[in-house]
């Protein structure tokens, strides 16, 4: 049962330092057995002009997404679900539970997105192991939230999709997080995420937020592709000085 996976927009390893959370994640594509489209996680509000040009260009329409993986309920990476219509959603039964009884205003945790979520006809609340879709599997590690899921995807290139439990290569390499709820059990998530990356050779990780990562034989890490990450500040009086902002490592 194998699956490709594609990126559809890159995570960004960094922090709004004065505007609240910037939340630029990793959102990727999965074509699968029997025409079965997945997109994995989905971004936050200001990600769905990106993501339906993103999707455009691989040949896919928002209604031919067969199916939705969520890894966990941040705003930054399950906002979007309502722009895939006839898709089947996936979410872990546990993360959902908790979201839902927060208050209502909490920093990470869209309410009015998670109750509708939770309503959905076509949700299924997954637990530890296979996710229903052939090919996928998914296991729980607990720190950046205590629910968080991982998905493992077979292929001719076994992905593994992981999401924030290590957001970029700085946590994938010391074992520590930059976010946590639990700094121990998140470590040990980690450690077990760097595990499953080791078991089978040329497995790609999608962390996310970063670039898509491979090991080499010597078991160091290696982005694939560019990074591409731009902002454009107008600080004039007129519409065409524009200044740009270069935010990849060339330009730091």
């Amino acid at each position: 049962m194998a699956w490709t996976v594609e990126s559809l927009q890159q995570g960004y390893p960094g922090k709004s330092k004065h505007h609240g959370g910037l939340g630029w994640s990793t959102i990727a594509l999965a074509r699968g057995p029997e025409g079965r489209l997945a997109v994995l996680d989905t971004g936050g509000f200001g990600a769905r002009r990106r993501l339906l040009t993103q999707l455009a260009a691989a040949g896919v329409a928002p209604e031919d997404v067969t199916d939705l993986l969520l890894t966990h309920l941040h705003y930054d990476h399950c906002l979007n679900w309502p722009m895939f219509p006839r898709a089947t959603l996936h979410a872990g039964a546990a993360e959902l539970e908790m979201a839902l009884g927060l208050p209502d205003g909490d920093p990470l945790y869209p309410e009015f997105t998670i109750r509708e979520l939770a309503r959905h006809p076509r949700l299924r609340r997954l637990e530890d192991g296979p996710t229903g879709l052939p090919g996928i599997a998914c296991f729980t590690a607990p720190g950046h939230t205590m629910h968080h899921l991982v998905f493992v995807l077979e292929g001719p290139v076994r992905t593994i999709f992981s999401a924030d439990v290590a957001k970029n290569r700085s946590e994938l390499a010391t074992g520590r997080a930059d976010m946590t709820l639990d700094a121990a059990a998140h470590a040990a998530s980690i450690a077990r995420l760097n595990a499953a990356w080791r078991e089978v050779p040329g497995t790609l990780l999608l962390p996310g937020h970063d670039l898509p990562l491979l090991l080499d034989e010597a078991g160091n890490m290696v982005a694939q592709g560019d990074r591409t990450a731009a902002i454009d500040a107008w600080f004039g009086a007129s519409l065409e000085e524009v200044t740009r902002f270069d935010l990849t490592e060339g330009a730091a």
